[in-house]
């Protein structure tokens, strides 16, 4: 184990060292602004000798990181010693940040970087993760241990490969599309808890992301219990909701199926950027607020949308929508796909175009027809949160939402028919630049 004494190329070795060295004081600069014990000046040590380990060898890596180890055990001594808590945070932040010296001593760049930017950010976020944490129940704990369960256990136990005689049910696939869109739904449903209190654009467009259907309902359910206080404030939540679950919906297909949604990509940003519009040109002025309602975020009764029943019941659905597609098509045409789609679309619209999308990711409808069949189920999703706006018993709010629904319905077929019809490659080049020529 002896010293390199050959010499090392100047500047490669100074953009190392000055990468690991920039990484320990980005991170111990959140440290000091705290008023830790190792603050910027120990973060930064710590990261230039690892960095010193990395040039060195792998020997004086290992050297390194024990050195740190050492220096840990010691803070943590001088705390205890005081009557203080011994700074594990701390400590495990210097271990860290340590090794992302070391891969910057040895070459790497992208990998330390994210490291102390992902360690920073943990540190940083420690009074909004605590709060959550606490705040979260034991059904939601118990619905991120299922998706563990599902992505990790049950998947790679399941038979690859269609299991019927007409190629339409293949449970590896669809379990991957359950799992994918239940892990949106619950990352959307956590953001929704951490920040559906700030107003009501973001309680809506949140709650949107999680099930638009149940936002509008609780939106319109909040204006009747104040007896018609909110209804500017419901009108643009709901509005926001389904500009949401549009955005939702196209990146779901963007996902599992790319080619899909340049077919479509016109319709859903017509649809999209309506919603928006629609929802800020009635913003109100602070002069015309009534401060002591329609400020107040409401609150939504929404649910955590991953539970077993919750996974189950969107499979189900899942693979009854994708059979009867496949029998659909084999029997009308494309129009018996399309329609399979606006009933999808009246139970769950992410179902929907999640099917469509898969069946055509295997090859078994074409992809502009996919992208069609989103459409509709999206366009489905919007029209059916009429009804919902009735439970308000408010005519005003009821009359305003629908022509809101008639422009974004409008606008959603004009962007399919005009993207069919007069602009069949619309997107498409840039698509195929992706696909390998052989």
């Amino acid at each position: 184990m002896s010293m390199i004494t050959s010499p090392w190329p100047y500047l490669p070795v100074m953009e190392r060292l000055l990468l690991a060295l920039g990484l320990g004081l980005f991170v111990g600069l959140e440290r000091e602004r705290r008023g830790k014990e190792a603050g910027l000046r120990t973060f930064g040590f710590a990261g230039l000798l690892g960095g010193l380990g990395g040039l060195s060898g792998e020997y004086y890596a290992l050297l390194s990181i024990i050195l740190l180890g050492l220096l840990i055990i010691f803070l943590n001594l001088q705390a205890l010693q005081a009557h203080e808590n011994a700074e594990l945070t701390t400590s495990a932040a210097l271990l860290v940040t340590g090794f992302a010296g070391v891969l910057s001593g040895q070459g790497h760049t992208l990998t330390p970087t994210a490291v102390a930017v992902m360690t920073t950010a943990l540190l940083a976020w420690k009074r909004p993760m605590a709060g959550f944490s606490i705040g979260l129940s034991e059904v939601e704990l118990r619905s991120a241990i299922l998706l563990a369960i599902l992505a990790f256990v049950i998947y790679p136990a399941l038979p690859t490969g269609t299991i019927d005689p007409w190629g339409a049910i293949a449970p590896r696939e669809a379990w991957v599309t359950v799992i994918l869109i239940a892990g949106i739904g619950f990352i959307n449903y956590i953001l929704w808890k951490i920040y559906g209190d700030r107003g009501v654009e973001l309680t809506g467009f949140l709650g949107g992301l999680v099930n638009s259907s149940v936002a509008v309902r609780e939106l319109a359910t909040r204006v009747g219990e104040t007896q018609g206080q909110m209804i500017t404030a419901a009108y643009r939540g709901s509005l926001l909701a389904i500009g949401a679950m549009v955005l939702r919906n196209a990146v779901l297909l963007a996902i599992l199926a790319p080619r899909a949604l340049a077919s479509s990509i016109l319709a859903f940003l017509l649809m999209f950027v309506a919603s928006i519009a629609l929802a800020f040109r009635h913003r109100q002025s602070p002069a015309s607020t009534n401060p002591a309602t329609p400020t107040d975020a409401p609150l939504l009764n929404l649910r955590s949308p991953f539970s077993l029943w919750s996974v189950l019941k969107f499979g189900l659905v899942l693979v009854v929508i994708q059979a009867a597609g496949v029998l659909a098509q084999s029997m009308l045409g494309q129009v018996g796909v399309y329609v399979t789609s606006f009933i999808g679309g009246l139970f769950s619209s992410s179902s929907a175009v999640a099917a469509a999308a898969t069946l055509a990711a295997k090859g078994t409808i074409p992809v502009y027809v996919a992208g069609i069949c989103a459409v509709i189920a999206s366009i489905t999703s919007v029209v059916i949160n009429v009804p919902l706006v009735l439970s308000a018993h408010q005519r005003q709010l009821t009359m305003q939402f629908a022509w809101a629904v008639t422009i974004i319905t409008v606008l959603g077929i004009a962007g399919a028919l005009v993207q069919a019809m007069l602009l069949p490659n619309l997107f498409q080049f840039p698509m195929s630049l992706l696909t390998p020529s052989i």
